[in-house]
């Protein structure tokens, strides 16, 4: 049952995915949560799925807009009184080959995935540090590792938004606040439903240990993981959560098929 000095959490880009799960995990736990989003109707339609008023709030903002993203932690520090958790989960990608990529493109994208982060982390950590410290959880993506195509601004993002949760890790951990990343692979999300074909889908299986894509439950379960005290010697890490797709190279088709031995 949640308590009225419960810890809390603030989850970008929570209306729907990973986001979401992540908002309903946390409140399975005990937790108090605001839900950041730029899309203020789903947003709102997501916390009143969640049924917890009095646990939950719902905050529109750009989270590439610092005025927006002052504006939203005010609003959590005025609803519940601390900060112990930040997600940051919001993200939008671009697909399109690198010569038809605008700049228009390529600066929103980078806005969003990586000043996003940055700024949501700077406006929350003097909160956390008055209250004793906190964690931050940065989601990235297998595209910040391995380059593929049509995804120039959303991979580049992705990659420097993994050196920036080791930067914020290193100065922030000195004071008490640990900042880490979740790193998925494919995740039956809904933009993934829509833009991952048949083909796409057999070319992933093929080449995950596990031969499926991850849940976006799964992913809440790392992330809440890292935020936990159960996590609390854990700092600049990067943590794939992709069924071994980053691990592994080529032949797994092969091997499942009998055509390579298995001992």
């Amino acid at each position: 049952m949640t308590q009225p000095d419960s810890k809390v959490a603030i989850v970008t880009g929570a209306a729907r995915g990973i986001g979401f799960a992540t908002a309903r995990k946390f409140l399975t736990e005990g937790w108090r949560v605001c839900l950041l989003d730029i899309d203020g109707e789903s947003q709102a339609v997501a916390r009143d799925s969640l049924a917890r008023p009095a646990t939950t709030i719902a905050v529109t903002c750009d989270v590439a807009e610092p005025d927006q993203v002052d504006a939203a932690i005010t609003s959590t520090m005025e609803a519940f009184g601390r900060i112990d958790a930040l997600v940051n989960n919001a993200g939008i990608a671009v697909f399109k080959p690198i010569l038809e990529t605008s700049f228009a493109e390529w600066s929103r994208v980078l806005a969003v995935n990586l000043t996003g982060a940055f700024l949501c982390t700077n406006a929350c950590a003097p909160f956390m540090l008055a209250g004793g410290g906190g964690s931050v959880v940065n989601i990235t993506s297998i595209s910040g590792t391995r380059a593929s195509t049509l995804r120039v601004a959303y991979g580049t993002s992705k990659a420097a938004l993994m050196h920036l949760t080791k930067q914020q890790a290193a100065e922030l951990g000195n004071r008490g606040i640990r900042v880490n990343a979740v790193s998925p692979g494919p995740v039956d999300t809904a933009m993934a439903k829509q833009v991952h074909t048949p083909d796409i889908r057999a070319d992933y299986h093929d080449a995950i240990p596990l031969n499926r894509y991850g849940s976006e439950e799964e992913l809440a379960e790392a992330v809440f993981f890292l935020c936990s005290d159960k996590a609390s010697y854990i700092n600049g890490q990067i943590l794939n959560v992709d069924g071994g797709f980053a691990a592994t190279g080529i032949g797994l088709p092969s091997l499942r098929n009998g055509v390579l031995p298995i001992e």
